[in-house]
């Protein structure tokens, strides 16, 4: 966790802005005269500001920002006056799940709002507010977004040079058939069996059931990145929990070393969240303990509960992806690699273009694209990885991908910082090279079938002329990663285009 690569230093300055950010809607609430419940509020809506707000410019970042309150708001007023109508309050509830799993098609900002209108319903089933509290919440809140925008904005503002996350694939497909639409429907159904049976655990703490299912399928795309991600979730509560007995049971809301142990935890969760969605658990899990001890509420029962509420909800997800429009692991793996091999074919076209001197051919941005599908390649992979899958082959041929995938990266980015430099260009080799490459991966796509053409979306090549003339010496670096390339992509074959379980013969 706290030795995973953290290139510029981004995840340890988004924590600390996190505690900044979190620090000061707290005291601006608290100095309001708010009341507790009113700076809990605070301190958790400028949290979910901070954590779910991921454009990748900040100009994007502040509308998205603006735009919070305007889907908070009504959601608190709402649940607000539901308090007293528990039908109705659970219709609702599940209607945000739908609405707010399926606003992850517009991208980014879709999804911050959707999970902003989510969690806000979710802390008012925590606080229980009445109508008569809404004027301290609406300030608490309006005060949290304003807080949390200055740190963000004028105080700390950190600029996502990367492209913007990858999506799932959505191709052509309509109705319930889009990713986006099937898992809002899977959410809801999770979401729905896991409230009925929250309910039967607890009449007062059935929301965290909800809450667990909702969150295992926030970044998932098939049945078993569902289950693993259940896994985590349950195993970072457990762990969060064992921790908790000794930690907030003791402390007991006693205000000053509650705001310590809280700041220890919103660094926790925004420093490994990237990393460790167990270990991020932990930390949630354990400031839910400080938050309970704040409002005199805690005991060892009410974090044993949350294990068992924690459970009720993976399971509601574990059936959800099981047996409402079930996506499989391998599907959903060939997809994001498709993906990922057309990024590929794209960054050796690029690298021919600028070694054949084309000064507007960027391989290096390709590169940084390239690098986040294969990030959501390898997530997609993980639960064929995990320690608990009962399939050895599966593994080997996944291990197998893996490994192949992260040299393609490798042989990539060494390409592009190649055809960066002048002294390579005007090589006749190197573009020949380069048309090799791209000819397997058009193979390896081809070779999937219509999944393929849907998704990956094949490109067309575009010859690059070069003069047949110079051949440099010192083109023989960008060569040998070229030839790499080729001997990794014809290593793909094998373990993409054979029986899942089947044993993998490696040569």
């Amino acid at each position: 966790m706290f030795t995973a690569p953290d290139p510029g230093r981004l995840r340890l300055r988004t924590a600390s802005r996190a505690v900044l950010g979190v620090g000061l809607a707290v005291t601006v609430a608290a100095a309001a005269g708010l009341g507790t419940p009113a700076a809990i509020t605070a301190g958790l809506a400028a949290l979910l500001a901070l954590f779910t707000v991921t454009d990748p410019s900040v100009a994007a970042q502040a509308r998205t920002t603006l735009l919070l309150p305007l889907v908070g708001l009504p959601v608190l007023g709402t649940a607000a006056l539901l308090h007293d109508a528990p039908l109705v309050r659970d219709a609702v509830f599940l209607a945000i799940v739908f609405a707010g799993v399926y606003a992850r098609r517009y991208g980014p900002r879709g999804n911050a709002l959707g999970i902003f209108a989510f969690m806000t319903f979710f802390v008012a089933q925590f606080l229980e507010p009445l109508p008569r509290d809404l004027p301290a919440l609406t300030a608490a809140l309006l005060l949290a977004l304003a807080a949390a925008a200055a740190v963000r904005f004028a105080g700390w503002p950190i600029e996502r040079r990367d492209p913007p996350p990858p999506v799932p694939p959505q191709g052509d497909e309509r109705g319930l058939a889009r990713p986006t639409t099937r898992q809002a429907v899977q959410a809801t159904v999770a979401c729905g069996v896991a409230l009925l049976a929250g309910q039967a655990l607890s009449d007062a703490r059935w929301y965290w059931a909800v809450g667990a299912a909702w969150w295992i399928f926030v970044n998932t795309a098939s049945r078993g990145e569902t289950l693993v991600r259940g896994f985590r979730r349950v195993l970072g509560t457990v762990l969060g929990i064992l921790a908790g007995l000794p930690i907030a049971l003791p402390v007991d809301g006693a205000l000053a070393p509650t705001a310590l142990l809280v700041a220890v935890c919103v660094f926790g969760i925004f420093y490994t969240a990237p990393v460790s969605y167990s270990w991020m658990m932990f930390f949630v899990t354990v400031m839910v303990g400080l938050l309970y001890g704040l409002l005199g509420v805690l005991d060892s029962g009410l974090l044993v509960l949350r294990v068992g509420e924690t459970l009720v909800g993976a399971l509601g997800a574990a059936l959800a992806v099981a047996l409402v429009l079930p996506v499989t692991t391998h599907a959903a793996t060939n997809a994001w690699i498709q993906r990922a091999l057309v990024c590929l074919h794209r960054c050796t076209e690029e690298s021919a273009r600028r070694i054949a001197g084309d000064g507007s051919a960027d391989p290096a941005a390709r590169v940084a694209e390239l690098e986040l599908l294969l990030g959501r390649a390898r997530l997609a992979l993980a639960p064929l990885l995990h320690p608990l899958h009962p399939h050895r082959a599966r593994k080997v041929r996944a291990r197998r991908v893996l490994e192949l995938l992260d040299t393609c990266a490798a042989r990539a980015r060494a390409l592009a910082g190649v055809a960066a430099d002048p002294d390579a260009s005007q090589d006749e080799r190197l573009t020949a090279a380069c048309r090799r490459v791209e000819e397997a991966v058009e193979r390896l796509l081809r070779q999937q079938g219509p999944d393929a053409r849907r998704h990956g979306r094949t490109p067309q090549t575009v010859p690059v002329r070069v003069p047949a003339v110079a051949q440099r010496p010192d083109a023989e670096g960008a060569l040998a990663h070229l030839h790499g390339l080729e001997s990794a992509l014809a290593g793909l074959v094998v373990p993409l285009h054979s029986a899942p379980r089947s044993p993998l013969q490696l040569t």
